[in-house]
């Protein structure tokens, strides 16, 4: 009888899921909407396609990487979307000197 080699399908769901949230910091562009947003709190798309000279296609592509990574909280009032930066998850992600970058009372930190 041929013995059955288990996985831990909890690890592989976890290495998963910090795989996308990785890939999506891994960008230049989403890091800095992700700057953007924290400075604003929240923001309309509509708003952040000029703040960040980005054709509003383009920013939505990055929007929803960053939305499904679950860095970004989208709230829709009306037909307008805003997001706002996820700060449980992301100080659950980086190191202090990193969250910097996105803690909205970042000044305020002795480590920054």
């Amino acid at each position: 009888m041929k013995e059955i080699e288990l996985t831990d399908v909890s690890f592989e769901k976890t290495f998963a899921k910090y795989e996308l949230k990785f890939k999506a910091l891994a960008d230049k562009k989403r890091l800095r909407i992700m700057n953007e947003i924290v400075k604003r709190g929240s923001v309309c798309v509509c708003d952040l396609s000029d703040i960040v000279d980005m054709p509003q296609s383009k920013l939505s592509y990055h929007l929803r990487i960053l939305f499904d990574a679950d860095l970004l909280i989208k709230v829709t009032k009306g037909t307008w979307s805003y997001y706002e930066l996820n700060e449980r998850e992301v100080n659950h992600l980086l190191s202090e000197e990193l969250c910097c970058l996105f803690r909205p009372d970042a000044s305020s930190k002795s480590y920054c």
